[in-house]
């Protein structure tokens, strides 16, 4: 009985300190946010304060540019989500579905690409980026962002869809359904948790996503992120309190989402682990 009470209270222990060394940076990011400059880097910091919404009140006014960039993040992680989603569907029914060694072939290929640095993947591409004239476009982020991911992705589906018994599909194959009729009916609805899951990854990544970014955008798609970093680096210097106020509403976004959907990502990293 100590024994599990020990194990118990440790396990505990151990639980809130992980909280805290992920939630305490956001806290003061945030808490920044709302503090004169003056109060930002006080020693000892202060946690009690008079909030004030000035950091944001100059956000808006000096860098304008800001609200422009975060409407190209959200086309560019809404676009990217949407196509891996729908390709790591079909690629994960094939795999899950059909054997041959082309497809092993593919599968080993795919993970060999995501273990490459987004950097490395870069050099090729830019002069056929420059060629098809796709720099600086919504398109062509989203298009890289989504094959970036959609190897994660794609075994994330493969492993839900391994969990569906093939008699289902047998039965509605038997009643007349289409291929695609069966992966729409039967495949989608029992696999939209890995799909959720998968989406959310892609979601996270897309929205921070910085060197694709920087290197094949100008103006028209530079996203969020490319405008904290030009904030941080300001000539006239950095200003710490509009700084935090940036990446607060860069935050807050993909914050509230991944705590809506947490449990498709518990669902999504345990899948296959358990077999019934």
């Amino acid at each position: 009985m100590f024994d599990r009470i020990v194990f118990g209270l440790g396990r505990w222990l151990v639980i809130a300190l992980g909280v805290i060394w992920s939630a305490f940076p956001i806290y003061m990011v945030v808490s920044s946010s709302f503090k004169p400059h003056v109060e930002i880097f006080r020693v000892p910091p202060s946690f009690v304060f008079t909030p004030t919404l000035d950091n944001y009140a100059r956000l808006f006014r000096d860098w304008p540019q800001f609200v422009d960039s975060l409407v190209n993040s959200l086309i560019v992680t809404v676009g990217a989500t949407v196509l891996a989603a729908i390709t790591s569907l079909l690629a994960g029914y094939a795999y899950s579905r059909f054997s041959s060694r082309l497809l092993t072939g593919t599968a080993f290929f795919m993970i060999l690409v995501r273990m490459l640095p987004p950097i490395v993947v870069t050099i090729p591409l830019f002069p056929a980026v420059n060629a098809m004239r796709l720099n600086d476009t919504h398109a062509l982020l989203i298009l890289l962002y989504a094959a970036f991911f959609v190897s994660l992705a794609t075994w994330i589906m493969k492993t839900f869809i391994d969990q569906i018994p093939r008699e289902l599909e047998e039965a509605a194959e038997v009643e007349g359904a289409s291929l695609v009729q069966r992966m729409v009916r039967v495949v989608l609805p029992l696999s939209v948790h890995g799909l959720v899951a998968a989406c959310v990854f892609v979601v996270v990544f897309a929205w921070n996503e910085y060197v694709f970014a920087l290197i094949f955008t100008a103006n028209n798609a530079k996203t969020a992120p490319l405008v904290l970093a030009e904030i941080s680096g300001a000539l006239e210097g950095v200003q710490w309190g509009v700084l935090f106020a940036a990446a607060t509403i860069q935050l807050v976004p993909v914050l509230v989402f991944v705590l809506m959907v947490q449990r498709f990502i518990v669902a999504g990293l345990t899948a296959g682990a358990i077999k019934g």
